[in-house]
């Protein structure tokens, strides 16, 4: 039952609007806490149950994607079929891990690939989807088999996305997971997964392997039901307020000043129809806890879901994703946002018209929560806006660079999603370019893609057809430009959200897309770009080790009795192309380090208050499948050492290339070698190993893999490549309470 004081409170809202202070009779104002303890990690299934803990840190999970892109930076075949190595003609590896982790999403064109071999802790299993059986010969309504394992909403299939199968059931494996492709014709793909520290005491639940689990149904119905229904039932706060908004002037919609801690659980604004492209084209800005900075500044029409508020079809729904919508309905549109959205003392929220258009008689409400966690537990919800222009050939656009938005800095927190405009003229051949996502001073991309609509959910350019799903869309444009009904019918946008995929970095993010294949493609982009962050780092960077560098290796105490000679390596990362138009676009770097078929022991530093650490080794890929096993001592003569993993990073720069014109050809075996062979991995050490500890010895024992590139070809010189160690210590942020 509310209380009167917050009826009141509700009733100030109707009628002054603009102003909210404190937060009601008999609440009061009470200091946040920091933590020393991290907050759970929603894991598996758990991350749709807990999806009100969205914004909730994941400090110790580290998310990756992978994916069947030309290696040699081009967009041959559209990155399809480009694999790690074939087990055999029908097991064609596109992933393969050995840690413990969760699978959390696969994406591949249409049934293209299928059968498709999951093995897990060693045991295989084979899904597929209906349309296997006879590919030449498509099924509409095809689903995912076994469809008890695979069911709808956590799948979709290509007739639903309009081009793409898409596979949310999250598969837990205890050591290792596999993904092989048993045909290859236009085999392209992306998967996204998660590691975690080994030990880490604040999962949700144990990891235990996959063994044909079901689906609960309260899942299924979570991600169907409506969020206004969950919001609302969780609601200890409400407002409403009704105001104009002069052409090219700001109002204020909310201000939180002085209350209790809160996350915002609903935001809505509703227009008449005649009203939508005007409230659209506004931008709605959010400041949290008196920051200067506003960390949502953006327009409206995007932060929604959609690039324009067009609506062609004169669909019901604009947008029906996970946490947005755009409703059409009795004359009226209403743009709904579910993302949780916690602060802890004040928050303001304005909207500007754009200039040459006035709102008149815009709706808007909000509803809360309290808030009763530490306050370093939680990141504010930020939405990043970018008019990109002209685009830089030979450059990809950058959609977020946490070191250059509000303040720079560093940054704890997770990337979430995108929504973005990729054309105003109806061009789709932009979407050839790749997603490529870097985190925490990475050089390598821990996420790397075949295209642009394989991202937003689609195969195929969506074919030009709209759709709208939970967590992936293509929700406005026509299918060509003589079929455009208006101008904003032009307009393409896509919307990618991520939830049990969503990708945690502790120091900085930089999120960054191709536009066209090979960054050739003048399209006019904006995108807004949707993370959690808290302006502090929960990983800090502690050591640097120089293999090949005498003093360096002295000052580590570096000891390999097996190494090479010191090795001088001229290459490249994987930045996209080497040359466009006959521009170099990314030259060569040159680094000294070694290789070993023994073991390498040295010292690195540490922050003795870590949680745990993450090592990272840069490498030389040209060596395949390069493994060892990691072990860890004090830093004292005659430490014991402890095992603590298997450091494996798959493949090499390397690929076996098979893309038979026919759906069922027969397997090709193209040994394709890419010029870059500078590459960043990363290993997860334990908190029982590391915490406490200012320095800890480490020693890697190289291990073979012997697997050919395929059945039949030789064997490839192996080796440990090391040219340069850094760890990384997690700890806890500390965050001020008080503005």
């Amino acid at each position: 039952m509310r209380t009167a004081g917050l009826v009141i409170a509700v009733i100030l809202g109707l009628v002054l609007g603009s102003s909210l202070s404190g937060c009601g009779p008999g609440l009061t104002k009470r200091p946040m806490a920091n933590a020393v303890q991290p907050p759970t990690i929603p894991v598996g299934l758990d991350a749709f149950r807990m999806w009100d803990r969205w914004a909730y840190l994941r400090i110790g999970q580290r998310t990756y994607m992978t994916s069947t892109y030309d290696r040699r930076g081009a967009n041959e075949a559209a990155d399809a079929s480009h694999f790690l190595y074939q087990l055999a003609n029908d097991r064609n590896v596109s992933l393969d891990v050995m840690a413990k982790g969760v699978l959390a999403f696969v994406r591949t064109n249409h049934w293209h690939g299928s059968p498709w071999h999951y093995i897990v802790d060693g045991q295989e299993y084979v899904v597929q989807e209906s349309t296997t059986a006879d590919p030449d010969h498509r099924i509409e309504g095809s689903v995912f088999t076994p469809q008890e394992q695979f069911p709808h909403p956590l799948t979709w299939t290509w007739s639903i996305t309009k081009g793409a199968d898409l596979m949310w059931v999250p598969i837990p494996f205890e050591q290792s997971f596999t993904l092989a492709y048993g045909r290859t014709h236009y085999g392209t793909g992306y998967c996204i997964f998660h590691k975690f520290l080994p030990d880490a005491p604040n999962l949700s639940q144990p990891i235990r392997n996959w063994n044909m689990d079901v689906p609960p149904a309260d899942v299924l119905e979570l991600i169907g039901q409506s969020r206004a229904h969950l919001a609302a039932g969780r609601s200890d706060y409400a407002a409403r307020t009704a105001i104009n908004v002069p052409a090219g002037q700001t109002r204020s919609l909310f201000t939180f000043s002085g209350t209790t801690a809160r996350t915002v659980r609903a935001l809505s604004l509703t227009v008449s129809e005649d009203q939508a492209k005007a409230v659209g084209e506004a931008f709605l800005r959010i400041y949290w806890d008196g920051s200067e900075h506003a960390s949502v500044d953006a327009p409206v029409k995007l932060l929604f879901g959609t690039g324009s508020m067009f609506n062609r079809e004169n669909r019901e729904y604009l947008v029906k994703a996970f946490p947005v919508n755009v409703r059409f309905g009795d004359g009226q549109v209403r743009l709904s946002m579910y993302f949780p959205m916690p602060f802890h003392h004040s928050a303001r929220f304005t909207l500007q018209a754009a200039p040459d258009l006035a709102i008149n008689d815009l709706q808007a409400s909000i509803q809360c929560q309290n808030y009763t966690d530490p306050a370093n537990w939680v990141g504010y919800f930020h939405a990043t806006y970018v008019d990109h222009g002209e685009p830089t050939p030979g450059r990809d656009l950058v959609f977020l660079d946490t070191t250059q938005v509000e303040g720079g800095g560093d940054w704890c927190g997770h990337f979430v999603g995108t929504s973005f405009i990729f054309s105003d003229r109806a061009e789709l051949r932009t979407l050839e370019g790749d997603p490529r996502f870097y985190f925490d001073d990475s050089n390598t991309p821990q996420a790397q893609g075949t295209g642009t609509e394989e991202w937003g959910g689609g195969g195929d350019y969506w074919g030009g057809r709209n759709m709208t799903i939970p967590f992936a869309g293509h929700p406005v444009g026509c299918r060509k430009k003589e079929e455009a009904k208006d101008p904003e019918d032009l307009i393409q946008s896509a919307y990618r959200f991520l939830l049990s995929d969503l990708m945690p970095f502790g120091k900085n993010a930089r999120i960054t897309f191709e536009h066209g294949g090979e960054n050739n493609m003048p399209e006019h982009y904006r995108s807004v770009t949707f993370w959690y962050g808290i302006n502090q780092p929960c990983l800090i960077l502690t050591d640097t080790f120089d293999v090949g560098d005498t003093d360096d290796e002295r000052r580590h105490n570096y000891d390999s009795p097996q190494a090479s000679p010191v090795q001088t390596l001229s290459s490249r990362y994987e930045w996209g192309v080497d040359h466009l138009d006959g521009k170099e676009i990314f030259p060569k770097s040159i680094d000294k380090g070694r290789f070993t078929r023994g073991s390498s022991a040295f010292t690195l530093k540490l922050d003795p208050r870590n949680i745990g650490a993450m090592l990272r080794r840069k490498m030389d890929y040209g060596f395949p499948n390069q493994c060892a096993k990691v072990l860890v001592a004090d830093d004292k003569a005659g430490a014991e050492w402890h095992e603590v993993g298997m450091w494996y990073t798959a493949g090499s720069n390397t690929v076996v290339y098979s893309n038979p014109k026919a759906e069922t050809g027969a397997t090709e075996h193209h040994v394709q070698t890419s010029n870059r062979r500078w590459r960043e991995d990363e290993f997860l050490l334990p908190r029982s190993a590391t915490q406490g500890r200012s320095a800890i010895r480490v020693k890697v024992e190289f291990v073979p893999r012997d697997i050919p590139l395929f059945p039949g070809h030789p064997l490839p010189e192996q080796a440990w490549s090391e040219y340069q160690y850094t760890v990384y210590c997690y700890v806890m942020p500390q965050v001020k309470s008080e503005g």
